[in-house]
């Protein structure tokens, strides 16, 4: 075993998948900072905004649609991170794997 995880660690694919997969978590995390907490900072400093009716007469606010955008942000950037995990990095790892075998 220690011998496959050196083989692994010596293989350059692999170091391209740590960065890879590395560099788009980090984006990923850094979209869905921006998401909640510029959310978080406009219920904290734009209250008015966030409380203006949708239309004259409507119920609903500005701030309504734009919590469930947050949640629908969510939904969909873990969709897009979880199609790229079980796709590229995926097939890179199992080719990491696979070389590290064959040795």
């Amino acid at each position: 075993n220690d011998d496959i995880v050196a083989r692994i660690e010596a293989n350059p694919k692999y170091h391209e998948l740590v960065r890879k997969r590395s560099s788009y978590s980090t984006i990923m995390s850094i979209l869905m900072i921006i998401a909640y907490y510029g959310y978080i900072l406009l219920i904290a400093f734009n209250k008015e905004w966030l409380g203006t009716p949708l239309a004259p007469g409507v119920v609903t606010t500005i701030g309504i649609p734009l919590g469930v955008g947050v949640i629908v942000f969510t939904i969909a950037i873990t969709n897009v991170y979880v199609r790229k995990a079980n796709t590229e990095f995926d097939d890179m790892s199992a080719e990491v794997i696979r070389e590290a075998n064959k040795k």
